[in-house]
């Protein structure tokens, strides 16, 4: 961690080991702060977004003040969120899902046509709302599917093609629009979900419940070493699968001439080795234990995320795309309620999966993930959910925005411009 004065203003600069062991102590900061809270408690607001908003509004009040500034390094950001799907991948056990496999995967089929549903309605109401108050198309179509469902990335990639067309202010309102979307999919998602489950009396499926490990029965070690060697290979089985899996979507990526999300390929894998081990038995696999290791990767990852939000870089947004993005807001808030939920099934895993969409119809698939997290926590596990949000909102949905996306800029910014 660097620490200067730089034209009057103490700057900190922190480095990813200091990133981390901050978001670490605004993580704990968050735990204690809803365990205190029962407002924060009801409305299944994550720690992590608690204590993260807190280090960014923080970080805000020094930029707006000129008295300091707080500098961070997110580049173990992406290594948290991999190992997270890893995690996720090694937690599903098909065998407890084969039973309803051909319900699962009409229900994936659902969901993606859902999403695909959502990403056309964000951008007609986007070109909509535009119309209305006089706002550009190109500004308009990167306040709505490309940020919300692409998120900081597509953002970005779009953000610098209209530059390239014209469009000076594509960068700052792809950012900002993906930015605030973020902070909503965090801060409706799980009160969503609960509501659903508080209003219908909903509870998870009893496969759900977690198996309680067994204790070892090899009598020539202590229950203490063998729990420290499960630990030991535990732990080394998630780093290989991570390690495979962005060694595969490398090649993925190669083949199909496209950047391919490292964390999918982690994702399966890890649910390749989970099953072949519930085959073959080549270790003790620890539930537990890497859900837990999962859950702590989520939460630092997002805490990271809030941490180095800029909100300055928010206070140029022009007024009609943050009228935009608010639109969208109301709009899948609705569209859960009224429509998502009853054709999903009205069930446990419906209202989980409402959480999951609210995360990255808005944000991104990790804050899908901490919202059905929170869940999860509270009321019980989805594993319908866990498996169908992620595969359809960090691939399918990509395949459902991208060639609407392009037909309407086609239609609407090339003809303009």
């Amino acid at each position: 961690m660097l620490i200067s004065l730089t034209e009057g203003i103490l700057t900190i600069q922190a480095d990813g080991v200091c990133t981390t062991a901050l978001a670490a102590v605004m993580l704990l900061l968050g735990v204690w702060l809803k365990s205190r809270s029962r407002l924060l408690r009801q409305y299944c607001l994550p720690a992590p977004v608690i204590g993260g908003a807190l280090s960014m509004f923080l970080v805000f009040i020094g930029h707006e003040t000129a008295l300091f500034y707080i500098g961070f390094d997110t580049q173990f950001q992406i290594p948290f969120m991999i190992s997270f799907f890893t995690a996720v991948g090694l937690g599903a056990k098909l065998s407890a899902f084969s039973k309803g496999v051909n319900k699962g995967g009409k229900l994936l089929l659902i969901y993606w046509l859902i999403t695909a549903f959502l990403s056309l309605s964000q951008n007609l109401i986007g070109l909509l709302i535009g119309r209305l108050i006089g706002l550009e198309p190109a500004y308009a179509l990167l306040s709505s599917a490309i940020s919300m469902i692409g998120g900081h990335g597509a953002a970005g990639a779009y953000g610098s093609t209209f530059l390239k067309m014209g469009y000076p202010a594509s960068m700052e309102v792809g950012a900002s629009a993906a930015t605030f979307g973020l902070i909503a999919a965090v801060m409706c998602g799980g009160p969503m979900g609960r509501f659903l489950i508080e209003k219908y009396h909903l509870h998870p499926e009893e496969e759900e419940v977690q198996e309680v490990p067994e204790k070892p029965k090899d009598k020539d070690l202590t229950y203490q070493q063998v729990a420290k060697m499960d630990i030991l290979i535990n732990v080394s089985v998630i780093l290989i699968c991570m390690g495979l899996g962005v060694w595969l979507a490398q090649g993925v990526g190669a083949l199909l001439k496209m950047t391919f999300p490292s964390y999918v390929c982690a994702m399966f894998v890890g649910v390749l080795v989970r099953n072949f081990n519930e085959r073959f038995h080549y270790y003790r696999f620890c539930e537990s234990l890497v859900g837990s290791f999962g859950e702590i990767m989520l939460n630092l990852y997002l805490a990271i995320v809030l941490m180095s939000l800029k909100l300055w870089e928010m206070a140029g947004i022009l007024s009609g795309v943050m009228l935009i993005v608010l639109a969208h807001v109301v709009f899948i808030l609705l569209l859960c309620y009224f429509v998502v939920f009853p054709v999903l099934g009205r069930n446990y895993d419906a209202a989980v999966m409402c959480a999951g969409l609210c995360g990255h119809g808005l944000g991104a698939v990790p804050s899908a993930m901490v919202n059905m997290t929170v869940l999860a926590d509270q009321y019980g596990m989805s594993r319908k959910a866990f498996l169908i949000v992620p595969v359809v909102g960090s691939c399918l949905a990509d395949l459902a925005y991208q060639p609407h996306t392009l037909l309407l800029i086609k239609l609407f910014v090339e003809k303009m411009n």
